[in-house]
């Protein structure tokens, strides 16, 4: 028999489903828009009317380019949480903290499904909410969390539920997308092409959540939990972003056969779970490879089946609401599953791979003093490391000028390949910190 929890909410198809809205944003916005516009199609595909009652959001005045005429307007968020005539609450304010978390509590607390597009709030508190909202009976929905309008979390959740997951691999982040893309074609360095992307509303005025590799790593975080069944766990995962990256690396990963994404891996390593955020090398013609400008990517491997690459613009008004509106839908025709796939209970705790243990190969940049003597010492310092070297790059001379010294290698243990960086760090020769990055042959 089926937990009579879960079955608390289930709809009344004969009545409209009645959603209240909290943030006016550019999501929020949104949202109202394809419900007003798309009310007929919308009623067709739940089998009942999607109606807003009432929406929240700090600024009453502001022009948001949409009729918010007929809604009730409701001074603090929060009480949306125990309106009797609400059956969900749709959080599009964002932050892991305040407003947004103390409203998504409250409302499943008080029996209300809840539908959110906030990822940074499900990589922290994902297991605390899913738990509440199984005790419930209700649901926990964010579609529009990850990848905008990719609709990877039905996928993973439903469509390749039958698979034990093996590996997920992502382009998760727009913003970092563009920067390289545009780096690549242009020539360009980082903070040029940064300003550009500002200036164009691709990134913040504060960039640092894009490009430091954190907005990514929330929306991985979520992936990988529902992938392998366990909690999310935000705090286990290793980030790097793509501040270091410079022109002389996209010119050169292009002359070695490779483009550089931000890319997030989950995978099964030798019984443990690897996660991590970090640019990496990929092969030109590859699934990923192709993948330019804003879009974002997800590949997911399981036991019986490989995904065609699911790929689409990860962020904008339009795709982000687009599903934040499917996941009202599924709700509003009865469609009920667990937050992560499987019940909160039933979540495990993971067990970490090192990322030190790891073998890959890499791709080595190096400034270092034009002299004699300068590879051979490299040279030394890798063989001691039991790193080869797969190819080396070193063009024209400058005499006691630096000069960029580029190897890749076959594959390594990760922790002799950070090793042998801190000791050619050390060198004489060495202007700067080596930068290395993984390359996957996707």
């Amino acid at each position: 028999m089926p937990d009579k929890k879960h079955l608390r909410g289930m709809c009344d198809m004969s009545t409209p489903f009645r959603i209240g809205i909290a943030g006016l944003g550019t999501v929020g916005a949104g949202v109202v828009r394809i419900i007003r516009k798309n009310a007929e199609l919308l009623e067709k595909r739940a089998g009942r009317p999607i109606e807003i009652v009432a929406v929240a959001a700090k600024d009453r005045k502001r022009d948001r380019g949409v009729d918010l005429s007929g809604f009730d307007w409701v001074e603090k968020a929060g009480d949306m949480a125990t309106r009797k005539d609400i059956d969900a609450v749709i959080e599009v304010i964002g932050g892991s903290e305040g407003v947004a978390a103390d409203l998504v509590r409250a409302s499943l607390e008080n029996g209300k499904h809840v539908v959110t597009a906030n990822k940074a709030l499900l990589a922290h508190h994902g297991y605390e909410l899913a738990q509440l909202a199984d005790e419930k009976g209700v649901c926990l929905m964010y579609e529009a969390a990850v990848a905008g309008g990719v609709p990877i979390i039905k996928a993973l959740r439903e469509g390749l539920a039958a698979n034990e997951i093996k590996s997920i691999y992502g382009i998760l982040n727009g913003t970092c997308n563009y920067i390289l893309t545009t780096m690549r074609q242009t020539g360009r360095n980082f903070d040029d092409v940064l300003k550009e992307a500002q200036a164009a509303g691709y990134a913040e005025a504060d960039p640092a959540f894009d490009i430091d590799g954190i907005d990514a790593a929330h929306k991985l975080c979520i992936l990988a939990a529902i992938g392998f069944g366990v909690k999310p766990d935000f705090d286990a995962l290793n980030i790097e972003g793509i501040r270091h990256i410079n022109s002389t690396d996209i010119a050169y990963a292009t002359e070695f056969g490779y483009r550089i994404k931000l890319l997030g891996i989950a995978r099964r390593e030798n019984g443990k779970i690897l996660q991590v955020m970090e640019p990496c090398l990929v092969p030109i013609e590859s699934p990923m490879g192709i993948i330019d400008d804003v879009y974002n990517a997800v590949y997911v491997e399981g036991d019986f089946v490989e995904t065609p690459l699911l790929t689409g613009k990860g962020a904008g008004q339009g795709p982000t609401a687009s599903s934040v509106v499917a996941d009202i839908i599924d709700l509003a025709r009865g469609h009920r599953l667990p937050a992560f796939g499987i019940p909160a209970r039933d979540l495990k705790d993971a067990v970490w791979a090192d990322p030190g243990e790891t073998m890959n190969s890499y791709y080595l940049r190096l400034m270092v003093i034009d002299k004699a003597g300068v590879i051979a010492d490299v040279s030394a310092i890798l063989r001691d490391k039991n790193i080869s070297i797969e190819g080396l790059v070193q063009r024209g001379r400058a005499p006691g000028q630096p000069v960029p010294v580029i190897i890749t290698t076959h594959e390594t243990r990760h922790a002799d390949m950070m090793e042998a960086c801190d000791l050619i760090e050390k060198l004489d020769c060495c202007v700067e910190k080596p930068r290395v990055m993984c390359i996957e042959e996707l």
